[in-house]
């Protein structure tokens, strides 16, 4: 009995209670993780750092791509605004040899075409259809293509001016040889004409012998001065001088008998009529044709007024055509 008591006493532990249990735990673990809080706080620390430096990092990064993308979008309006004066520009220069070969003779439709391209070219820049690196390299090429197009027309200027300048001498030498003709033209021009005035003037044909007689009633004539009484008729009487130089043809001989009064003896009845002389027209008395031959001619006339006359002195013209051949008179008692 005392064995198993003393046993009894020698294994008997003292037991513990639960919270004492869990708080025993809770020191133990607090004991195991306090040496470790330090390090946890540097990793926090380093990660918020990285996270700065890749915030930092974008930003520098997007800074510097806005204002290259800026640099490089102010370098594409400079270019464009280039390619636009540089079209402009030659442009202008295109007018002025479009004008200047036409001007020249020269060909200017291909020429017009391409202004009219350029023209485009020019619309779609101020549209900003051209707005890409490609597009304005090729459009530069295009600018170089217009800029040689302009130095081969220079050339070709050059060849027509100099083919002009020949064509002007060889011109003015044709005007100074046209001038030449024209004057030994003019020349023997008037002198043809002054010939044909002269053979013309000496071609007339002349009046000469001129006498009036009046012819009674038995047939008796009375020369060139006669009474009222005395005249049944008039009998006007003249030669046609010798011309060797007249042609020969038929001539119209016409006479105006002019009263005292001013007025031409008229009668339509026998034979009276007009014709023109200067350009104005007259009466005439009477008329006949003759055939000139250049020999001398003997012209008569025989007139019955029909009634009497008036005292006084009459004067009688004589025309040949178109110019007057002479002038005689008669008078009336």
């Amino acid at each position: 009995m005392e064995n198993k008591s003393e046993n009894k006493g020698k294994n008997t532990v003292p037991q513990k209670s639960n919270s004492q249990l869990k708080s025993a735990n809770n020191s133990a673990a607090s004991e195991s993780f306090s040496p470790s809080q330090p390090n946890g706080k540097k990793g926090l620390i380093v990660i918020l750092a990285i996270l700065l430096l890749a915030l930092a990092a974008a930003g520098v990064y997007y800074f510097l791509n806005s204002k290259k993308l800026a640099e490089e979008k102010a370098a594409t309006e400079t270019q464009l605004q280039q390619a636009y004066y540089d079209l402009d520009s030659i442009g202008t220069s295109l007018d002025q040899k479009i004008l200047m070969i036409s001007q020249l003779g020269g060909e200017v439709d291909s020429l017009v075409a391409v202004k009219a391209e350029l023209e485009e070219e020019k619309a779609k820049l101020r549209r900003r259809e051209i707005n890409q690196g490609k597009q304005i390299n090729a459009l530069k090429s295009r600018v170089g293509g217009y800029k040689e197009l302009l130095l081969a027309k220079d050339k070709e200027i050059e060849e027509l001016q100099k083919f002009n300048t020949v064509l002007v001498a060889e011109n003015n030498e044709l005007k100074e040889e046209k001038n030449k003709l024209n004057k030994t033209l003019s020349t023997l021009n008037t002198e043809k004409t002054e010939l044909q005035q002269k053979v013309a003037a000496a071609s007339q044909l002349k009046m000469e012998e001129f006498v009036v007689y009046a012819i009674n009633k038995r047939g008796k004539e009375y020369k060139n001065a006669f009474r009222n009484r005395q005249i049944k008729e008039l009998k006007i009487q003249f030669s046609l001088a010798e011309n060797k130089v007249a042609p020969i043809e038929g001539k119209n001989i016409i006479i105006r008998v002019i009263g005292l009064d001013g007025n031409v003896l008229f009668d339509v009845a026998k034979g009276s009529g007009t014709f023109l002389f200067e350009g104005r027209e007259q009466f005439f008395t009477a008329k006949q044709e003759v055939l000139y031959d250049r020999s001398k001619k003997e012209i008569t006339f025989i007139y019955d007024k029909g009634s009497d006359y008036e005292k006084g002195v009459y004067q009688v013209e004589v025309y040949g055509d178109d110019y007057l051949l002479g002038k005689g008179s008669f008078t009336v008692k």
